[in-house]
């Protein structure tokens, strides 16, 4: 199963929507509370750690950061996956609501997304699952920030090492038998493709029919010779490495593909890197381009397995 302690990598996709919100003369996606919930203190350590090449020695908590030398690095590295995978998630999260009316939405290692409190639709039922201590020190920056917990939305602590997320959603009013829609961002560069099923596994038994799940992973090119000849893909995997956190394996469609239908599952949408730069990226004027190794899926539930 997943493991989704607050990362460094985390953090810095957090970062990227909070600039990204605050100085992107194009949108991609604005995550216009991305900052407030991160907080001052957190964002500035964050933007050290780019501007002094990922190396953690470097971060003064006593001083800022250059934002001219850190604004190219961002774009360039960590800024294009973030951005555009939850644009694409919450775009179609957009149609599964309005084709279902009522709806649930699970977020699965929600880490500091904000959407529960950017949401305008009360008919979706938002479930935060995440790990414990990672869930209480997002909920003690909710109450400093003296915002108010929508009435539709579920905190749901779960240690994803030991627990079962099948009983503790249910347990937390989750309906098996209501249109659910699962976001899994962020996720799969750390697993291999066996773990990462396992969480599909379990979607699957909380899923009926017509249900959906979205999630990005890296192609098979990830961990060829160079990056498949992409320098940039090359930096990314020793940035993350850098910070603790190497990426563990790239996926081919196909593999993801058999993943899916093992678990009643079929792929209703892949976004290539291609759709991606088209979809998201098309005439920028800032160095922000889909990066060569990632792609989107959206799943379908048809069938659910026993």
């Amino acid at each position: 199963m997943i493991d989704t302690q607050e990362s460094m990598t985390a953090k810095l996709c957090s970062f990227a929507r909070a600039y990204h919100s605050n100085f992107g003369k194009q949108k991609i996606f604005d995550d216009f509370l991305a900052y407030d919930l991160m907080g001052k203190e957190e964002y500035e350590e964050i933007g050290q750690l780019i501007e002094h090449d990922f190396d953690p020695a470097g971060v003064d908590p006593n001083r800022g950061f250059n934002g001219t030398r850190v604004y190219p690095e961002l774009n360039r590295y960590i800024s294009p996956i973030p951005l555009s995978r939850i644009a694409f998630a919450e775009e179609e999260l957009a149609r599964f609501a309005e084709t279902k009316g009522c709806c649930q939405y699970v977020i699965c290692g929600a880490g500091m997304d904000t959407f529960a409190f950017r949401n305008e639709n009360p008919d979706i039922q938002i479930f935060e699952l995440d790990h414990p201590d990672t869930q209480r020190y997002k909920l003690e920056r909710i109450r400093q920030l003296e915002w108010t917990i929508p009435h539709n939305v579920h905190y749901v602590a779960n240690d994803f090492a030991k627990d079962n997320m099948v009983d503790i959603l249910k347990n937390a009013g989750f309906a098996p038998e209501c249109p659910a829609y699962f976001a899994i961002l962020g996720v799969t560069y750390y697993l291999t493709l066996p773990i990462f099923e396992q969480t599909i596994e379990k979607i699957s038994q909380l899923s009926c029919q017509g249900n959906q799940m979205v999630f990005d992973f890296p192609d098979e090119t990830t961990f060829a010779a160079g990056g498949g000849g992409v320098h940039r893909v090359r930096q990314l995997t020793e940035i993350t490495a850098r910070l603790g956190e190497p990426m563990q394996h790239g996926f081919s469609i196909e593999e993801i593909r058999q993943a899916l239908l093992r678990h009643g599952f079929i792929l209703d949408r892949h976004e290539t890197p291609e759709t991606i730069q088209q979809h998201f990226f098309a005439g920028r004027a800032d160095e922000q381009r889909a990066f060569e190794n990632i792609h989107f899926i959206l799943a379908v539930k048809k069938e659910r397995v026993q």
